[in-house]
């Protein structure tokens, strides 16, 4: 049963990074394919310099957190 809660969870971060990066876009914030993307066009160095504030946030703030809560929401409950 353990490994159908972990199945679980993968398939929950999966929707919740699908639909983060349906909302960032939707937002105009910048994703991690986009962030990638563009330091494997124009280098590392001019793909810092194009990140907002806001992108930051999101890249290393809210994503992660969001993505972690999912698989708390998950995880936390007994089977």
């Amino acid at each position: 049963m353990e490994i159908l809660k972990i199945y679980l969870a993968g398939l929950v971060v999966l929707v919740g990074a699908i639909v983060l990066n349906v909302l960032a876009g939707w937002l105009g914030l910048t994703t991690w394919y986009d962030f990638l993307g563009a330091m494997a066009k124009n280098g590392v160095a001019e793909a810092i310099k194009a990140l907002r504030v806001w992108d930051w946030l999101f890249l290393f703030a809210v994503y992660p957190a969001s993505l972690g809560a999912f698989a708390y929401l998950i995880l936390r409950h007994q089977t």
